[in-house]
């Protein structure tokens, strides 16, 4: 029978003195990783949303919308210290050279480097993508077209930079998420639109 007072199918057994108290969802977070590893190691990483990735410890993941080819992609890259391969793939052949067609391929610290500025956001939307790997041709016409303003060894070109912005969040809070990281490179284009993020030496323009 129920105590006074409480509604009945509410009475609880007391906790024992001394009981730690556990997270219900610890257990499923760790059969994830668990899984998650084995999968990574396979190349099958499991297709989770954004939501449901920003939960869950140890999964990378990244959507992003190509502003030259209105492509999209939304994808897990990596759990914990495991990088998928195929899902690498998918992402070097959604950051190609957009004039050439050229894929590269892109250090995962670029995908690190934006999957940690979107944390400190603390924000769930998809980056902007305006440049990915630029293949040396590309580099050259367009540091010719564009006076100067392209760098002749640019970091684009080791797939090692990447420029985004991200819808409702301004540039400038952008470029200080990525500035606070103290990971690379940080070039601020308001004019342009977009922030340069890259994993070269620490520096800012």
């Amino acid at each position: 029978m129920s105590p006074p007072g409480r509604p009945k199918g509410e009475y609880r057994r007391a906790k024992p003195k001394g009981t730690p108290m556990t997270d219900p969802h610890a257990n499923q977070r760790r059969r994830f990783l668990r899984h998650g590893a084995q999968l990574a190691a396979t190349g099958a990483l499991p297709m989770l949303s954004s939501r449901a990735r920003a939960s869950t410890a140890g999964v990378r993941g990244l959507a992003l919308v190509h502003t030259h080819t209105g492509e999209k992609i939304d994808l897990v890259y990596a759990v914990g210290e495991h990088f998928d391969p195929a899902a690498l793939g998918r992402l070097n052949r959604f950051l190609r050279d957009h004039y050439s067609g050229d894929i590269g391929s892109i250090e995962p610290r670029v995908f690190d480097l934006l999957h940690g500025v979107q944390r400190l956001l603390g924000s769930a939307g998809s980056f902007e993508i305006i440049s990915g790997y630029r293949c040396p041709a590309t580099n050259a016409r367009l540091r010719e077209s564009r006076g100067g303003g392209v760098a002749r060894h640019s970091l684009h070109m080791e797939g090692r930079a990447i420029d985004v912005r991200l819808p409702g969040v301004s540039l400038a809070d952008l470029r200080d998420a990525a500035l606070a990281l103290r990971v690379g490179g940080v070039g601020y284009y308001p004019r342009e639109q977009f922030v340069h993020l890259d994993t070269g030496r620490l520096r800012n323009w």
